[in-house]
């Protein structure tokens, strides 16, 4: 190497070292955080632009480490309960319902969103403190400690939330009492009675126990309103009874009328009846929404067994009329049974037979009434009682129109009777 060459180098390493030592001296902090400016003058090549002021060290990593030596973790094994060995340790619960979501007649079940809170004294976890009342975590610290071997006894199914995080909370105090929070939708057993539905009241129970075998009993009286069934049942079920009574105001004659109405609502309240037990457990027992659907059921048939019995006692009547004659021969008692009560009792010739003239014969024949062989009989015989169920079966036989009459006071009255004793005994 020529020595111009290194006179000039060694001028410029002279140039060149005070100036560094300079930029060092004014800023100190590059010696400190060298690995931040080579981070940020690496990014400024690849074309990134990182504000200083925003540039500041991670110190979460750390701050994780000093809260489980502040809580000495793994001083300790959290797989025992505190005190093991000693006297039980008391645990306080207490629960606070968020929602009822639903309540199930048919799988005998109800859930409910609930939050679930344990409090107990640990002092394994106890920590110094001046400043701080208490110090929050999630359940990543919950999986490292104790905590309550609580569960759910006639649970079907239930789950912590877990959004948009696990809903859980643990506080820890500086001497060692512990709050556990927790959020649960739990689908719990209910044994309901339904003797009285839908006019009942039940009592469900949330049990929670411990390996302890100490067991906590939260009751829940549920009362069910009436006015849904109300609209649903049973005020469709009056009106198909009611609408059955109709037929005792149409012509005994207007035989598909009749016949058609009584059919139509029989059919409608086996549809009544059918819907009210798909939509309800199977039970043993008879409910008193069945008591009501069936004794409906039976005014309904009963108005139907009523016009059958209409229609065979006049078909009786009017035969035995056509024999006597007193029917005119023309007349056709099958044809006239199916008009639409067009045809009426006035339009008969009910003229009375003429007497038979009396003969000296049949004078003699006939026993004279005052003979003392054999006396009349008295009220309080069976022969007079037997004439008069007879005389009573014929009469009305002979009037089967009257047995309208009769059913359009007897039916509504009746069931009036029943509604009053219903209410009365399930309300």
């Amino acid at each position: 190497m020529k020595p111009t060459a290194l006179a000039l180098r060694l001028l410029y390493l002279a140039w060149l070292w005070p100036t560094t030592l300079l930029s060092e001296s004014q800023f100190p902090s590059r010696r400190k955080h060298k690995d931040v400016y080579l981070g940020e003058n690496t990014r400024h090549k690849h074309g990134g632009r990182i504000d200083f002021k925003m540039k500041k060290s991670d110190s979460t990593k750390s701050l994780l480490i000093k809260s489980e030596q502040l809580l000495r973790i793994d001083d300790h094994d959290f797989a025992m309960r505190p005190g093991f060995g000693g006297s039980a340790i008391p645990v306080g619960i207490d629960v606070q319902v968020e929602s009822i979501d639903s309540i199930s007649e048919v799988n005998m079940d109800f859930t409910m969103t609930l939050y679930l809170r344990h409090y107990w004294q640990d002092d394994r976890l106890a920590f110094p403190s001046s400043s701080n009342k208490s110090r929050t975590f999630d359940s990543r610290l919950v999986k490292k400690i104790w905590v309550p071997d609580v569960f759910f006894v006639h649970s079907k199914r239930s789950f912590i939330h877990d959004t948009t995080m696990e809903n859980i909370m643990l506080r820890v105090y500086p001497d060692g009492n512990i709050l556990y929070s927790v959020r649960i939708t739990v689908t719990a057993l209910c044994s309901m009675d339904f003797s009285s539905f839908p006019l009942d009241t039940q009592n469900c129970s949330l049990e929670l126990e411990s390996c302890w075998y100490n067991r906590l009993y939260i009751n829940f009286i549920l009362r069910r309103h009436i006015f849904f069934f109300m609209l649903q049942t049973y005020f469709p079920t009056m009106l198909m009874v009611m609408l059955s009574w109709v037929s005792f105001w149409i012509d005994r004659r207007a035989v598909p009328a009749r016949v058609s109405l009584g059919i139509t609502t029989v059919l409608t309240m086996s549809t009544i009846i059918t819907g009210v037990s798909a939509s309800m457990p199977q039970v043993s027992y008879v409910k008193a929404v069945d008591i009501y659907l069936w004794a409906s059921f039976l005014f309904v048939f009963l108005s139907v067994i009523e016009y059958a019995a209409v229609n065979y006692f006049t078909t009786v009547e009017e035969m035995k009329k056509l024999k006597r004659g007193k029917l005119p021969v023309s007349y056709d008692a099958t044809q006239a049974m199916a008009y639409d009560g067009c045809f009426h009792d006035n339009e008969l010739d009910l003229s009375p037979f003429p007497e038979l003239p009396t003969t000296p014969s049949t004078e003699q024949a006939a026993p004279p009434r005052n003979s003392s062989a054999e006396p009349p009989p008295t009220e309080g015989t069976r022969l007079w009682r037997k004439r008069s169920v007879r005389h009573n079966i014929n009469f009305i036989m002979s009037n089967s129109y009257m047995i309208d009459s009769y059913s359009r006071i007897i039916f509504p009255v009746a069931y009036l009777l029943f509604n009053i004793i219903y209410w009365s005994l399930y309300s």
